[in-house]
């Protein structure tokens, strides 16, 4: 199943043909995972494990990411077609890290500068008010570990643009990691993740405070100890990142017939 997901992905084709890569802007609160994940995809597709979004586990609470990075993934020397952003973390303080409105001018293309006390606006010298459909990301993926999702805090609060009038229509996918912490029984044998109630009740909940369906939420186990590439753990990434690419597709595919009505 692992090489069946992988060569799917591989062959993956968009539903634009004028848009080469599909931007997916991957958030998180701190120490979640986020850049920990778009290593462990990297490793899935290179059959080792790499570091290429650089991860500081001694970042004293606050994120190591302070701009906006895209990864574009490749399967051995094949560029696929879709690029990971990392944007800088989510923080409780409303003062400090991404905010929701950082969140949404990254994903509509119009730029993405960190600033403690102020999110991106036309004013800015970077700003993009007519941003293409290259620019744009077309789905919204939040990292959350499994062992934080009982505490409710400001970073869950930033979370929620569901509730922001301007981000009506973003897909949303939460991608639950450390699940191997969170449930005894996953930590044993990562195959029963599906049908463990802890991890069930883990994502039940954080659907609930996020207002992100069920559906589109994945349990996943980043490589953190590994020094070999596993295929149960890359079987859980694989099949997360089938869900997030198709649901960016559709995404795109509705932008692009949108665009394509307009100028008719």
């Amino acid at each position: 199943q692992r090489e069946v997901l992988k060569k799917k992905l591989e062959d993956f084709t968009l539903d634009s043909p004028d848009v080469k890569k599909i931007n997916i802007l991957v958030a998180g609160q701190i120490g979640a995972g986020k850049s920990s994940f778009i290593n462990s995809i990297d490793s899935a597709f290179q059959g080792r494990i790499t570091s290429r979004a650089l991860v500081n586990s001694s970042a004293g609470g606050r994120s190591f990411t302070k701009n906006l990075k895209g990864f574009t993934i490749k399967s051995g020397k094949k560029s696929l077609p879709f690029v990971f952003n990392d944007i800088m973390g989510l923080e409780p303080d409303q003062l400090t890290g991404s905010h929701i409105e950082d969140l949404i001018s990254a994903m509509f293309g119009n730029g993405y500068k960190f600033n403690q006390k102020q999110t991106p606006t036309y004013k800015d010298q970077h700003y993009t008010c007519d941003p293409t459909l290259s620019d744009q990301a077309f789905c919204l993926v939040y990292v959350i570990a499994a062992e934080t999702v009982q505490f409710t805090d400001e970073r869950l609060n930033k979370l929620k643009i569901t509730e922001n009038e301007r981000a009506k229509g973003i897909p949303q996918v939460i991608v639950m990691t450390k699940v191997d912490t969170a449930c005894p029984l996953v930590k044993n044998n990562l195959r029963k993740i599906y049908s463990s109630k802890k991890i069930k009740e883990k994502m039940e909940l954080c659907s609930t405070k996020t207002g992100v369906p069920l559906t589109n939420i994945f349990p996943v186990k980043n490589y953190h100890e590994e020094i070999d590439t596993e295929d149960d753990i890359d079987f859980l990434l694989l099949k997360a990142l089938e869900q997030i690419v198709q649901i960016a597709n559709v995404r795109l595919k509705d932008s692009t017939d949108k665009n394509d009505s307009v100028v008719k």
